[in-house]
C-alpha cells in the first residue's frame, strides 16, 4: 500500500511539505534508483512497472503468472544492467586516456592512474595500516557522490579494508601529499557499481590528501 501511495503522491502532490510526505518520496526515490535505475527504462516502459507496483500494494490480482515470469526477469534485469555497466565502461576509458596523457601521471598495470597534485614529506603507508585522510570522490561527468570535506570531518578506516584502488594508490602517497586517482570499475565497485550513487561500470576520480597513519 505504501508504495502506491507514493505513485498517488508524486502524481498529485509533487510540493512536498509534511514528514510523511517527505518519507513517502524518499521510499520511492530509493526503490526507483536502487533497483530501477540500472535498468536505464523508458517512460513507457516506467510505465508498467508503476501499474505492477500499484497492482501489487493494492492486493489486487496479477494479469500474468508473475511466478512463471521470474527467470525472463532476471534475464532482462541482468541484460540491461550489462549494457549500462558497458556504456560507463566507455565514458570511463575515454576519460582515463586524457588522464593518463597529463603532466605527472602515472598509469599502473591494472589501470589505476595516480597523479600527485600536492608533494608530502611523511612515510608510506602499508597495507596493514590505519589511514587519516580527506577525500573528494565524483564520477567522470564531475558528479560529487561522497566527501569527508562536505562532512567537515577527515576520514579513518584500515587501508586493506577498502577497494583495491585505494588500498595500491593510497600506498604510494606520503603523509602530507595529495593526489588523484582515478579508478576503472575492475579496482573500483565493478560492473554492479554502488546504487543509487555510483552506477555499474563507473570509472571513480578521487583527490585523496593523506593526514596521516596509525599502525
Amino acid at each position: 500500500m505504501i508504495l502506491a501511495l507514493v505513485l498517488s503522491l508524486l502524481a498529485a502532490a509533487p510540493d512536498l511539505k509534511t514528514d510523511d510526505q517527505k518519507s513517502l518520496y524518499a521510499i520511492g526515490y530509493v526503490v526507483g534508483s536502487r533497483n530501477l535505475g540500472p535498468l536505464s527504462l523508458k517512460p513507457e516502459e516506467l510505465k508498467l512497472v508503476e501499474q505492477g507496483i500499484a497492482d501489487g500494494a493494492n492486493g489486487k490480482k496479477a494479469v500474468i503468472d508473475v511466478e512463471k515470469q521470474m527467470d525472463a526477469v532476471n534475464k532482462f534485469a541482468q541484460t540491461r544492467s550489462n549494457a549500462a555497466a558497458d556504456k560507463e565502461k566507455v565514458a570511463g576509458r575515454e576519460y582515463a586516456e586524457k588522464a593518463a596523457k597529463e603532466s605527472g601521471a602515472t598509469k599502473l598495470p591494472d589501470g589505476l592512474i595516480f597523479k600527485t597534485l600536492k608533494p608530502g614529506d611523511g612515510p608510506s603507508p602499508q597495507a596493514t595500516d590505519k589511514v587519516k585522510v580527506n577525500y573528494e570522490g565524483k564520477l567522470t561527468n564531475g558528479t560529487v557522490f561522497d566527501s569527508s570535506y562536505k562532512r567537515g570531518q577527515p576520514a579513518e578506516f584500515g587501508l586493506n579494508q577498502v577497494i583495491k584502488c585505494w588500498t595500491e594508490g593510497v600506498a604510494k602517497m606520503k603523509v602530507g601529499e595529495k593526489a588523484r586517482l582515478v579508478c576503472p570499475s575492475d579496482i573500483a565497485y565493478g560492473d554492479h557499481g554502488h546504487p543509487p550513487t555510483i552506477p555499474g561500470g563507473a570509472t571513480l576520480v578521487f583527490e585523496i590528501e593523506l593526514l596521516g597513519i596509525t599502525k
